[in-house]
């Protein structure tokens, strides 16, 4: 992984290039201000100081020059400085007017490459930037490991992250941090979580489906739990996606990725909380055993499930981990998943659909989102939408006829499992970038990770 650590330095006064980042606004002042050579400089690359307008700018001497950003984004946001992270020569940077704050996360970020495939040897070497906060260093380098983590897990093909993966990957976390791992898979599943293992059986030797478990922290602090959807590959099972539908089903485990990755900073930087980590990990596949349309399912809980779609098998797996995260007893359920395409219609990628009965928990998240410059959506648990998981034949389907609400249904069903006692939260992530913006390049990516983190923080931290 990128070593964040050596691009973010606290400023001693050590040499450095200034990186001039002005405010449209303030563009014509601030160009009257500067020396012929610099008014000459941006004539000649027809700046006109809009937004992203960018330039190195010459000074006394042939080595001696700085850089120009106009910038119209907010001092709070992350990503105010991120392109220039990416596109400047190699050396060390300072703001020459104020402190970097939070951008100094996109800046480092800007700088992750996914290389598991192919080298980037287009990306230079590293650009350091100073602050004289240095106290944001660690906390930033730890998120940024974060989403670098989410990114890369999320980039990874399916032939190298199945469940076995899966559950290496916070295996690891759990060695790293002296946490308790239990994995139930196997037999164990068909009684003891039998929507997981419905949906998992299909699958090949070796990416058979499990239930990965892991526990941290004094048991007298608040229980908290986090799951996330785990599905490695998503064919759709017998009600086969079509091409198109399924070129993309790598990222079917973003969930997961988001579940470990949150965990991740909950050790790392030891939120005094009692952490339960819940990742269901199976892999949707097509083979005679296949769970089939039609099948009335089990659950942990004692309902019963009849599968219109087996398509529409991430809430399956996730009501058994809910019902196991339940069971503890926690004062707050967070869960991620990619859940459903009816929620990229209706807010896109960059919008999570947040769902939660809990009006306390909604105000604390949308507060932490907006804190963080990582938005969320708030989309209702709408009482009337219930009745369209009625079954003729079962407690509910997992996937009404019709397509309507089809990110609302799904929520609700998820809610069958979670009683009202417990504050719970549902985000529906994309865990993909369709389109590459300043420090967030195309492929696997992070929302809403930030202001989970935050809420997290506010809640529990010291």
């Amino acid at each position: 992984m990128t070593d964040f650590a050596a691009l973010l330095q606290p400023d001693r006064g050590q040499p450095a290039r200034d990186l001039h980042v002005v405010h449209p606004d303030d563009w014509a002042d601030w160009l009257a201000a500067q020396p012929a050579r610099v008014r000459s400089t941006v004539a000649a690359h027809a700046l006109t100081g809009k937004p992203g307008n960018a330039a190195i700018l010459p000074g006394d001497g042939a080595e001696d020059w700085s850089a120009l950003l106009v910038c119209n984004e907010a001092e709070t946001s992350p990503w105010r400085i991120a392109s220039r992270g990416a596109a400047l020569p190699e050396g060390t940077y300072r703001l020459a007017n104020g402190e970097p704050g939070a951008a100094i996360l996109g800046w480092a970020l800007a700088q992750h490459r996914f290389e598991r495939y192919r080298k980037d040897d287009g990306a230079g070497g590293a650009r350091v930037l100073l602050t004289s906060d240095p106290a944001r260093i660690e906390p930033t380098i730890r998120m940024a490991q974060a989403i670098a983590k989410v990114r890369d897990l999320v980039n990874l093909g399916a032939s190298d992250l199945g469940p076995a993966e899966i559950e290496a990957e916070i295996a690891a976390l759990a060695d790293a941090h002296g946490a308790t791992l239990t994995v139930t898979k196997g037999r164990e599943l068909e009684t003891g979580y039998p929507m997981i293992h419905a949906v998992g059986q299909a699958a090949a030797k070796g990416r058979e489906p499990r239930l990965i478990e892991l526990e941290w922290g004094n048991p007298a602090h608040p229980r908290i739990a986090i799951v996330g959807k785990g599905v490695a590959f998503d064919s759709g099972g017998l009600d086969l996606k079509p091409a198109a539908g399924m070129r993309l089903m790598k990222k079917d485990m973003g969930g997961a990725a988001h579940a470990i990755a949150l965990a991740g900073l909950v050790m790392a930087e030891r939120l005094p909380v009692r952490l339960h980590l819940l990742v269901p990990a199976v892999e949707n596949a097509v083979s005679g055993n296949a769970f089939r349309p039609g099948d009335v399912l089990a659950t942990r809980k004692g309902l019963t499930v009849e599968n219109t779609n087996t398509d529409a098998e991430g809430r399956l797996i996730l009501g058994d981990a809910l019902t196991r995260a339940v069971e503890g007893e926690p004062g707050l359920i967070l869960n991620f998943a990619t859940l459903t395409g009816a929620a990229r219609v209706a807010l896109g990628p960059d919008l999570p659909p947040l769902f939660t009965d809990d009006e306390v928990l909604a105000a604390d998240l949308a507060a932490a989102a907006a804190a963080e410059h990582d938005p969320v959506w708030r989309l209702p648990l709408w009482d009337g939408y219930d009745e369209m998981l009625k079954s003729d034949i079962a407690d509910m389907v997992n996937a009404p006829d019709g397509g309507f609400a089809g990110a609302i249904t799904a929520a609700l069903f998820l809610r069958r499992f979670v009683p009202r006692t417990i504050p719970w939260a549902h985000l529906d992530v994309f865990a993909w970038r369709p389109t590459a913006k300043a420090g967030r390049p195309k492929g696997g990516e992070a929302y809403a990770l930030r202001a989970t983190w935050r809420l997290l923080k506010d809640r529990y931290g010291n």
